[in-house]
């Protein structure tokens, strides 16, 4: 499945990824208390990651934490280039916590850690 870029949702959060100790807990409270839809769930050596939409322009996913990384939530902005809005993050300060990385045909993710120490994903091909 290849993806296409959507040029209009350049800068905005697009994604969400949802770290979690019990990812279908947390996906069915999802599901029950905001109606969020899933896919079928994508197996990985590291578990299911349950693919959700909660509109036409924004969704996530719900995965394994990964310790000692902590249950918790990364937004992924989507951006034009991947890699050049990483090196761009690196340059105006930022602290590498994953290099830009192939996902699927077309998308490209990396995570930062901006100044005051907040993970931040950057999405885009």
């Amino acid at each position: 499945m290849k993806h296409s870029p959507t040029p209009g949702l350049y800068g905005w959060i697009t994604h969400t990824d949802l770290a979690s100790n019990n990812p279908p807990a947390t996906r069915a409270w999802a599901e029950k208390l905001f109606g969020w839809k899933f896919k079928p769930p994508m197996t990985t050596p590291n578990g299911d990651i349950f693919l959700f939409t909660y509109s036409e322009k924004g969704g996530g996913a719900i995965r394994a934490n990964n310790p000692p990384e902590i249950p918790g939530s990364i937004p992924y902005i989507h951006v034009a280039d991947c890699q050049a809005s990483y090196n761009k993050a690196l340059h105006e300060g930022a602290e590498e916590m994953m290099p830009p990385t192939p996902v699927m045909e077309g998308v490209t993710i990396a995570i930062v850690r901006a100044p005051g120490g907040v993970p931040i994903g950057i999405s885009g091909p």
